[in-house]
């Protein structure tokens, strides 16, 4: 099949800082692996030590420079120290990726206050004090908010997380006008992406199902987003800002989950 192991482009991001939240494992330590592999000074960053040690280590290993920060996205405090000791590290900052996020499986109807400061902060605030204090930073540049095709069309239970979703992708607009002409800002959305999180306990033959509903026949990997933030990040996407990109395989061009498997298979009859 054929997709899902995006090749890197030698030193696209040669001399670059870039700082990826939300990035001691799933996406955010794919995004962060990428980004080294073309040549970016790299700080991982997130909530557990071990976790995000063992990136920054993976990374040196295979030629990088990485270091790790610990950092909760929900501490306006840590936020503004992690910006600063990137700067410290590196001496300056080129990308920012915002990754970090969470969700609660709650309803509209029975989400509690607690639910939405959990992801709220997490999900939303973190973006825009991360970004805040990174244009502060930058004399030039891009940021990239990883949010999710949740933004477009969603499920049940998803609140408010999907409401969050929404939400990063009209800051990024905002974000984009503001932090012109010198610094770029867009939005990735991924879909049904396989890891731990979405995939880990999930059998073979509901895989198979969730694959069929998608044009690409297969689900995505985290090395496909890192693909697409890698690409709008950097010079190759220069005349790109204030866009949301969908990385879902074609999930929402998809009306009925049962039309393109019954599709496919009169087309091979």
């Amino acid at each position: 099949m054929v997709g899902g192991d995006p090749t890197p482009v030698p030193d696209r991001f040669a001399g670059d800082t870039a700082l990826v939240t939300g990035s001691t494992r799933g996406i955010g330590a794919s995004v962060a692996t990428r980004l080294a592999a073309e040549g970016a000074n790299v700080v991982v960053t997130g909530r557990t030590k071990d976790e995000g040690e063992a990136v920054a280590d993976d990374i040196r290993e295979d030629g990088g420079d990485a270091v790790f920060v610990r950092a909760d996205m929900r501490d306006p405090d840590d936020i503004a120290a992690l910006v600063e000791a990137t700067v410290a590290e590196f001496g300056g900052l080129d990308v920012l990726v915002n990754n970090a996020g969470v969700e609660t499986n709650t309803g509209a109807d029975e989400a509690t206050i607690d639910d939405w400061e959990f992801v709220v902060e997490t999900d939303f605030r973190s973006y825009w004090l991360c970004a805040k204090h990174a244009f502060a930073e930058m004399s030039r540049g891009s940021v990239v908010n990883v949010s999710s095709n949740h933004a477009h069309l969603t499920m049940p239970e998803m609140f408010p997380y999907n409401a969050v979703k929404s939400g990063i992708d009209g800051m990024t607009r905002a974000m984009a006008l503001d932090f012109g002409p010198n610094v770029r800002v867009n939005t990735v959305n991924p879909g049904w992406v396989a890891i731990d999180r979405t995939t880990g306990e999930m059998d073979e033959e509901r895989r198979r199902e969730l694959e069929s509903i998608h044009p690409t026949g297969r689900l995505g990997t985290p090395e496909d987003v890192a693909g697409v933030v890698s690409f709008l990040a950097s010079d190759d996407a220069a005349f790109v800002t204030g866009a949301n990109l969908l990385a879902d395989g074609g999930r929402t061009a998809v009306m009925q989950d049962d039309t393109l498997p019954d599709y496919r298979a009169r087309r091979l009859d």
